[in-house]
């Protein structure tokens, strides 16, 4: 591709000295496991979100996972999902054997629609897992109403959302817990797979870390079947140095996300993505519509320019989630999205002449 969806190969050189000299110092250190890299890495995460304890963990699946099993949710529980999002946040919900309930989306968003999840509780219903979908945040305040009404956990996957606010409050602050990914292609990415929980929830965050640690406190006394879940140390530093230029990437992502949104607008029959004044997304994607959206994708990659779909099969007509019995027509706001979004390059090292071939690409083909 002349013009790549994301550039990650840029962004390490970019901190390629400040990345060596990470590499260096845990290789020196001799210490890979816990220790002092990862506690200087999580105190610092949970400051930039706004919350008391931040746990590392494996992966952002495992961040989610953890919080639920942490909550003792389990086998015949319930826990409303979005049913437009990535299948990690169902899965994290099945790992513990509890039930995803999907409430559709806000079209105009594409995050869980607030006006539909009281619809959707029961007596079985034990959280809402609400995903800040795109990095754009999802309508949080309805959500913590519902939750307070109801006495539901408030689990934010706030996995592609690292540095978004909400109505000036960071992601990760809003609910009782959140799961961060640290994939290679996030805002904030890892060098390979990484996640991390926050909350202000001591008693969780300490269940956490014992179940993170295949159930023990103390090494070889184990109080309960775990899991071995952990950050490793050369991942936290490398996300140590990263966390210092989040805001500066992030802010170049917005500028790209205004450019577009600025040169886009009113090209029929693209519909782009729409920002609440309440908040201030993180951008991780750009992701417009088009009712010809597999023509519109080839002609692009013809031109040059990747774009990916996100996400091209809804979990419920996955084949993974056949056993809840959805089909087509189920969740018809959620399969229209699927079948019409396509995400165009965004990120902190796309530079503006390719921002700008990008732009007069789209413009070529709604005017053809």
């Amino acid at each position: 591709m002349a013009i790549p969806f994301l550039d990650l190969k840029a962004a390490s050189e970019e901190l390629k000295d400040e990345l060596d000299t990470a590499y260096q110092r845990v290789r020196a250190s001799g210490w890979y496991i816990f220790g002092e890299e990862v506690n200087a890495f999580e105190q610092r995460f949970a400051s930039y979100c706004g919350a008391e304890h931040c746990i590392g963990v494996g992966n952002g699946l495992d961040a989610l996972h953890l919080i639920l099993r942490g909550y003792d949710i389990g086998e015949g529980d319930e826990v409303i999902v979005p049913a437009n999002t990535y299948i990690a946040t169902w899965l994290a919900v099945s790992m513990v054997g509890a039930i995803p309930v999907p409430v559709e989306p806000d079209e105009t968003t594409s995050n869980i629609n607030p006006d539909r999840i009281e619809e959707r509780i029961t007596p079985q219903t034990r959280a809402i897992m609400p995903v800040h979908l795109y990095g754009q945040p999802a309508d949080m305040d309805p959500i913590l109403e519902i939750g307070r009404k109801h006495q539901l956990k408030i689990i934010e996957d706030a996995a592609q959302a690292q540095g978004a606010q909400y109505k000036g409050r960071p992601v990760g602050s809003l609910g009782d817990a959140a799961g961060f990914s640290f994939y290679p292609g996030k805002n904030l990415g890892a060098m390979g797979d990484a996640g991390a929980i926050v909350t202000n929830d001591g008693d969780l965050a300490g269940r956490i870390r014992t179940i993170g640690n295949y159930g023990s406190k103390v090494k070889y006394y184990h109080e309960q079947k775990g899991v071995n879940s952990r950050l490793d140390a050369l991942q936290a530093a490398f996300l140590r140095v990263k966390l210092e230029h989040l805001e500066d990437w992030n802010q170049r992502r917005r500028a790209i996300a205004d450019r577009y949104l600025e040169a886009l607008a009113d090209l029929s029959p693209l519909i782009l993505p729409v920002k609440p004044s309440w908040t201030d997304p993180a951008w991780h994607l750009f992701v417009v519509r088009h009712p010809n959206r597999d023509a519109f994708q080839q002609t692009l990659t013809e031109a040059g320019i990747g774009t990916i779909i996100h996400y091209p099969i809804p979990a419920h007509l996955s084949e993974a989630y056949a056993d809840l019995g959805l089909k087509k027509g189920d969740l018809p706001i959620t399969e229209t999205l699927a079948d019409s979004v396509l995400s165009l390059p965004i990120g902190p090292h796309l530079d503006d002449r390719s921002q700008e071939t990008v732009i007069e690409a789209v413009k070529s083909i709604c005017h053809a």
